[in-house]
């Protein structure tokens, strides 16, 4: 049943304003999903979905090639297609195959940054003079001429 409030204007006239009990809106998550139109992050300025097909594919691709950082470029560029999987399907593919790619990569780099810095000598004993990059100098001479 829908009400009404009325509201008084500064001339003295009384404004009757409908007020509705239903809900007007759709809540619901496909009604949203139904709401993206672009796939990359600029929108209306940004590429086709037939391009962005494309270029997905190819970052996709070419992360593969030790260039993790496409892979983090994929889902920054294609942001809408990662946080709302069911309005592009054939992209939604590449980008999550590229966040997933990224987060191991960038979980394996954090492990081994972390334990040279943090283990160091303790943790590799005597081979830690092998692994280690700044005694090349010394090792081949190269520092007695300065």
């Amino acid at each position: 049943m829908a009400r009404s409030d009325e509201q008084a204007t500064s001339s003295g006239e009384q404004i009757l304003i409908p007020i509705s009990t239903t809900a007007v809106e759709n809540t619901s998550p496909m009604a949203a999903n139904q709401s993206i139109r672009w796939p990359t992050i600029d929108g209306p300025l940004g590429l086709s979905v037939e391009d962005s097909l494309t270029h997905a594919r190819r970052f996709y691709k070419f992360g593969f090639m030790l260039l993790p950082w496409l892979w983090a470029v994929n889902c920054f560029y294609f942001w809408p297609v990662l946080r709302h999987p069911h309005s592009f399907p054939s992209l939604h593919h590449y980008v999550s195959r590229s966040a997933i790619g990224f987060t191991i990569v960038t979980v394996m780099m954090c492990t081994w940054a972390l334990t040279f810095s943090i283990g160091g000598e303790r943790l590799f004993g005597p081979m830690w003079n092998t692994l280690v990059m700044y005694n090349v100098a010394d090792e081949f001479g190269l520092t007695g001429w300065m």
